[in-house]
Order: C-alpha cells, then structure tokens, then sequence
C-alpha cells in the first residue's frame, strides 16, 4: 500500500515538474525575441562633434540614421542606422569625414532590464548567419623548437668562456640542431662539457661523429620532447588567442584545433576585420634579463648600439598577471605590470641581489620578410637601474605612442606566444549574406513545419494536435536550452538541424500513435491502448534516437564549424524530442482520448434518449 501511494504522489507531482521545466525553457527563449543593435559610437579627443553633423553627413551618403543621440557627460555619439548591414561602410565614411580614428562599431543588447539581471541573452549566431572573419592559422612549432635550441647554444657558449674549455666551437643552427666541432682538444674538457649539457638539459641527444682532425657533435632535443614541444605550443597558442579574443570583446568566437598545427578562429558578428587580424597575429613576447660583460647575447638597443644579455630571463610574460597602459608624470607613455606571486617571488630575488645594476626590458616579435621567411625581430626597449628591492608591481617605459602602450598591455594581458603564427586562410562574410541565410534558413524551417503539423492532423486527429502541442513545445525547449548553454552557436547548418528535429520529434510520436491503433484493432479501449502503445514503443525510440545520439556525438567530436554547430542542434534536439514526445504527450494524450470518450457517450445517451 505504501508503493501504491508513493507511485500515486510521484504521478501527481510529475505535471507540476513538466510545468516547471516548459516554464524555465520559455523564459530563457525570450530574450531570443529582441535582437542586438549594431551601433556606431564615435568619441573625439579634440573638438565636440555634433550629432546634427553626423545625421547630415550619413544623409548625404545616403546611409539614413534610425537614431543619433550625444552622450554629453561622456562626449561620445551613438549612431543606430536604419539598415544595421551598413555599419562598416558608415564607419570608414565618418572617420574620413570627420578626420578621426575613435569610430567604432558595437553590439549593444536590447533584451530587457529583468531578462538580463537573470543573464539571459539571445542565441549567438554563427559566421554565417551574423557575418564576421575566418581566420585558419599555422602554429609555426619549428620555430619554437628552434628557440629553445637557440638559448640551450647560448647556454653552451657561456660554459664554455666560464670554464675556459679551448678548442671546442658552437656553431648555429641547422636542421633542428647545433653542431659542436672539438679540435684538439683534452678529452677531459668534452667529458667535462658533455656532462655540464647532459645535467642541465637531460632531455637532449648527443651524436658524435670522429674524423681524422676533429669531433663533431650534433645536439638536438629527443623525438618525444619535440612532439611534447610542439604539442604545448599549439595548446598555448590556443589558449593565448581565446585570451586575446575574449580581451577584443567577442564572446560568440570559435577557437579550436584543426589537424596537428593549425588553429580555426570563428569570429562573428565582426565588422573590422583588419584591427582583429592585426590584434589576434600579433606576436609580441617581453622579458626581464640581467645585463652581461662577457659572453651572453648581443641585441641590438632600441635607441642604437648592442647589449649583451644573460641569455636566461629574470621573468617572461607568462609572469605577468595584469598590465595597464597610462602615463608618468612628464605625459609619457607606459604600462604598469602586475606579476603573478611566482614571478613576483623571482623579481625579489634577483632585484635583492643587484641594486645599484642594470635589468633590461627585451621586446621580441615575430614578422615574415620579404623571402616570405618567418623571423623574430628583438630589440633592448629599455635598461634600467634597479635603485631598491622590486616586488610585484613596477611599470616600463620607452614604448613610443600611447597606442603601442595599449596594445602591449593587451597582448601581456592575454599573454604572449611560444610559437609565431601566420594566416594561411583568410575569409570574410558580410552580415547582409548572413541576413539572407537566416531568413532562407528560417522560411525552410517555416515551411516543414506547417507541412509536419498538417500531416499529423490528418493521419491523427486528436492525438495529430497532441503531436503538434508536443512539437511546438520541443522547439521552445530547444531554442531556450541552446540560449541558455554557454558556448552554444546557431549556425546555417544548425537551422538544419532544427528542420531535422521536426522530423524526429514527429517521428516519436508517429511510433507510439501507431501502436496504440494496433491496440485498438485488437479490441482494447482507448485509455488502455494508450498505455500499452506508448510501453510497447519506447524500446524503439530509445533504439532509434541511441543510435542518432552516438553520430551526432562523433561529429560533435570531430567536426569543425558548421559541421559542429549541425550536431549540437542535433545532439540537444534528440533530447528535447525525447522530453516532449515522450514525457509531454504522454501526460497530454489521456486528456484528448477522455474528452473524446466522453463526447461519444454523450452522442450515444442522446441516441438512447431518441429512441425512448
């Protein structure tokens, strides 16, 4: 009796839950109803700008303004145009009119007040549906390697000059290695050198290879530590770009792996492609390094001549935990580091051992030559005289415009690269094709689902309008789930994925409703044919959409783009089509088939009455 009244409480409660759940779904589909503004805003360091001249100016260039307001606490103007695909072409028009650079263009959310206090936003649209730039980079790992052998040849040089080791010449690199020649040289003094690399880089390989007059050796990194090298490197550059993006404001961006070296970089809803590519390929790399009167690494100062430098830095950006540009007292640009505990720890250290010397700033940057060659460009930016024991907070200088300044920071902010990367491919979609794409996409989606919804109708009656209140329930659910998950993107693909859904969900109900017909032939009543189809079904729609699932799990996994957006409308639409056409209809069923129960035995008592 105790089971009975708990199965009784579980089935009472169970439409409360659905309720609840439909309910949630529909408030996180919502904000899908008001749509994002692209607005101009344009801030003028010098003269006021007035918003009657930027409506006349847009005017005549025929790109007619919805709305120019002016900010007057902040001197900024907002411009909101009537066709938003216009926004870039208004841009470049009002910079070169108005004769100034702070024109930007923004997406600025309409949703309201109480919507956004629950952090429900719109879905984000993909590269195809809000327009923007695809980037495809190639993560240069040899250059990588190339450096770190590169400062392990530093290294071997200074052991060298240190420990007074004669006949022994480094030479550069080639092939991924570092050829060492020994000419008459003491055995001792190669076993000594041998043992000083082996202790300090024990993950390196050593050939030697003997000739009547000389020894050579070839240094290079073991095969496992070089797939090691290059897999971290991608991994930090990803990680670093998705850093870089997120600084450049552009949460619906797509960053992900695609084969051994390369990178996929989606950004969306982007209207400056140029400021984005400069932005996200930069390279800057920044470290600290005591200066060197003997041996080290020469590099050439900013301001003319050479410095030696140890080789090893003090610290590197990885150190650094935050960075603002601003100006000292003379109006100079600069940018106030914050370094993370362990690198403030290193700072502390070495800056107590040598006040009163040197520390010098090493600015590096990768760019490609004229022999389309991928080389790094160093250069000493500064070098200072350490006057008391530094901490984790101190500030550099010599960076030129304050534009430069804003930039180092952001790119020390998001962290520097391992590796230099180039663009190999490179594409940009206009927002007015992706306008396009959304109405074609969603006229199909429209359209097959007027189709679906008639047809069960038809085929159905009572129970088709079931189907139909299941069907357009699993829609809502699946639009609110895909707002409300972080990281979720529509994309054209994804529009088809939701036509799909319509044919799944259907399909669900197409199963039990021919299940409880077979019941009814048979002789059962309807109640009791409707329990017995929709437990006699369920084996085949878990079969069916188990099976759905795991392809859409395997292009989830390995797909890229559209093909990932495609099988996550697929993978959240097999379970929403599960929640409505199973859970949703089988609570909805009972009451048509009562209704419709009650309606023929009202028909018959007038019969009977009739006949009386």
């Amino acid at each position: 009796m105790k089971n009975l009244s708990n199965k009784k409480s579980n089935r009472s409660l169970m439409p409360w839950v659905l309720v609840l759940v439909i309910s949630m779904m529909i408030i996180s589909a919502l904000p899908n109803l008001y749509p994002n503004n692209t607005i101009i805003k344009i801030t003028a360091d010098g003269p006021t700008i007035s918003a009657s001249k930027v409506t006349q100016l847009l005017a005549q260039a025929e790109l007619p303004a919805q709305e120019v307001s002016a900010l007057y606490k902040t001197g900024e103007i907002r411009v909101l145009l009537e066709n938003p695909t216009l926004s870039v072409k208004a841009q470049a028009l009002l910079q070169n009119k108005l004769e100034i650079d702070n024109v930007t263009v923004h997406s600025e959310a309409t949703t309201p007040a109480w919507l956004q206090s629950l952090n429900l936003a719109p879905l984000k649209l993909g590269l195809d549906l809000n327009g923007g730039v695809l980037f495809v980079l190639k993560v240069e790992t040899d250059k990588a390697l190339d450096e770190r052998l590169e400062k392990l040849r530093v290294v071997a040089k200074d052991y060298r000059i240190e420990h007074k080791l004669r006949g022994i010449k480094i030479g550069p690199i080639v092939e991924h290695r570092i050829a060492i020649t020994a000419a008459h040289a003491q055995p001792s003094n190669l076993t000594r050198f041998k043992q000083a690399l082996k202790q300090d880089y024990p993950n390196i390989v050593i050939l030697e290879e003997k000739y009547k007059t000389h020894s050579q050796w070839l240094l290079s990194f073991d095969e496992e530590s070089q797939k090691k090298m290059a897999t971290q490197a991608v991994d930090q550059a990803i990680s670093t770009l998705r850093s870089r993006i997120e600084q450049l404001g552009i949460t619906e961006a797509v960053t992900q792996r695609q084969g051994k070296h390369y990178i996929r970089i989606e950004l969306p809803g982007v209207q400056d492609p140029a400021e984005a590519k400069r932005l996200i390929g930069a390279t800057a790399q920044l470290s600290f390094h005591a200066l060197k009167t003997q041996g080290g690494q020469s590099v050439n100062y900013k301001n003319g001549g050479t410095v030696k430098l140890n080789p090893l830095p003090i610290f590197t950006g990885s150190d650094i935990e935050s960075a603002q540009a601003s100006r000292d007292e003379s109006g100079q640009p600069l940018v106030q580091l914050m370094l993370s505990p362990a690198g403030g720890e290193k700072m502390r250290q070495f800056s107590r051992k040598n006040v009163g010397k040197p520390m010098s700033t090493l600015y590096g940057e990768y760019h490609t030559n004229k022999a389309q060659e991928v080389v790094k460009k160093q250069e000493v930016i500064s070098v200072a005289t350490i006057q008391q024991v530094l901490s984790r907070q101190f500030s550099i200088t010599g960076l030129g415009t304050m534009q430069q300044a804003q930039e180092l920071a952001m790119i020390l902010r998001a962290g520097s690269l391992q590796a230099p990367i180039t663009i190999v491919e490179e594409q940009t979609i206009g927002p007015s094709l992706g306008e396009q794409n959304i109405k074609n996409g969603f006229n199909a989606l429209k359209l097959g689902l007027a189709i679906t919804l008639l047809f069960m109708l038809f085929c159905y009656g009572r129970l088709g309008a079931v189907a139909v209140i299941s069907l357009l329930i699993n829609l809502v659910c699946l639009l609110g789930l895909m707002s409300l998950l972080p990281g979720v993107v529509l994309t054209l693909p994804g529009i088809a994925g939701l036509v799909l859904t319509i044919g799944m969900a259907v399909d669900t109900n197409v199963i039990i409703f021919e299940r409880v017909r077979d019941e009814i032939k048979l002789g059962a009543r309807a109640v009791s044919a409707l329990k017995h189809g929709y437990d006699q079904a369920m084996s085949s729609i878990i079969d069916a959409n188990l099976t759905t699932m795991i392809t859409a799990l395997v292009l989830l996994g390995v797909g890229y783009g559209p093909v990932k957006g495609f099988a996550i409308t697929l993978t959240l639409g097999i379970l929403t089509s599960l929640f409505s056409g199973v859970l949703v209809s089988s609570y909805l069923s009972p009451l048509f088939i009562h209704k419709n129960n009650v309606t023929k035995q009202q028909q018959v008592n007038k019969k009977g009455a009739r006949h009386a």
